[in-house]
C-alpha cells in the first residue's frame, strides 16, 4: 500500500520552524546555502534516469550467446550495445555477415 504524504498546516508550518530557528544546533538552511547546496545533491535509490536515446526492446538470443555475454559481468547489456554499435560502423562487416547469411555459408546454430 502506497503511503500517503500528510503536509503540515501553515500554522504547523509556522511553529516548526520557529521550533527549528529557536535551536542552535538545527539551524535551517537560507535560500544563499541551498543554492550552493542543491547542484551537489546525490540522487537518492532507484532506477537512475535514462539518456532518452535508447530504446526498450524484446530481443530472443540463443542460451549460450546472451550466457558469454553476461559472463563479460556487470554492464553486459551495454557492452552488447557497444558491439551492435561497432558492426554498424564497420558497415562492410554487416554486408559480409549478410551476403554469407543470404548463400547459406553462415548457419544457424
Amino acid at each position: 500500500m502506497k503511503k500517503k504524504l500528510i503536509k503540515p498546516t501553515v500554522k504547523e508550518d509556522l511553529a516548526i520552524t520557529k521550533a527549528a530557528r529557536s535551536d542552535p544546533d538545527s539551524r535551517p538552511l537560507t535560500e544563499k546555502e541551498w543554492k550552493r547546496i542543491k547542484p551537489t545533491l546525490v540522487r537518492g535509490r532507484g532506477r537512475p534516469p535514462g539518456s532518452g536515446s535508447k530504446e526498450q526492446i524484446t530481443l530472443r538470443i540463443d542460451k549460450e550467446t546472451l550466457n558469454f555475454y553476461r559472463s563479460k559481468g556487470e554492464g553486459w547489456q551495454t557492452f552488447i550495445n557497444l558491439v551492435l554499435g561497432e558492426l554498424k560502423r564497420e558497415s562492410k562487416s554487416i554486408k559480409t555477415i549478410e551476403r554469407r547469411l543470404n548463400q547459406g555459408k553462415l548457419m544457424y546454430a
